[in-house]
């Protein structure tokens, strides 16, 4: 009796680890990532700058962050665009807008991106009608990019004591 137990212990021993081998298999995992409708901007709140008039021109400066989101998937590109007023004002006095003399760029925190390249030389001139002020090349920019234009206008020597404004409309633009 003790050798049919054996026997049969022998045989369900055995049929499991048939049972082991057969449920073994492999998986293929599939992601499915899927883009957005186009490149977005966010704005800082609006830069304020402070001088204090001495008789000579006067060159100043700012520089606003600009958050980029390229989350399209495609590697396309994208420009930054700027058209600005003069700097206004209540009694109508004005000064130019000034000009962007260089962007630098970085990753946003927490997150990854490429580098935009960017082709542009400066400075190019502020005025109502568009710029573009940066440029992300094909397969570039892409991920959450932070752009800080530098934005320098002079006030001249001559300049009336006051509170100015200037209007500037950035944009992004889908590349060609």
């Amino acid at each position: 009796m003790k050798h049919r137990v054996l026997i049969a212990v022998a045989v369900v021993a055995a049929s499991l680890a048939v049972v082991a081998a057969v449920a073994a298999a492999t998986l293929s995992a599939t992601a499915t990532v899927s883009g957005t409708a186009g490149v977005s901007l966010n704005l800082p709140a609006a830069p304020a700058v402070n001088a204090t008039l001495n008789g000579a021109d006067q060159s100043i400066s700012y520089a606003p962050l600009l958050g980029i989101v390229d989350a399209r998937g495609t590697g396309s590109g994208w420009n930054v665009t700027v058209a600005a007023t003069p700097f206004t004002d209540t009694a109508s006095h004005t000064f130019a807008a000034g000009n962007v003399t260089s962007v630098a760029q970085s990753c946003a925190s927490g997150s990854s991106c490429s580098a935009a390249t960017n082709s542009l030389s400066y400075p190019i001139s502020l005025s109502a009608t568009a710029n573009k002020v940066f440029s992300a090349a094909a397969n570039t920019g892409m991920g959450k990019v932070q752009v800080t234009p530098t934005i320098q206008t002079t006030i001249p020597g001559n300049a009336y004591a006051g509170s100015y404004t200037s209007t500037l409309t950035i944009a992004t633009a889908l590349s060609p």
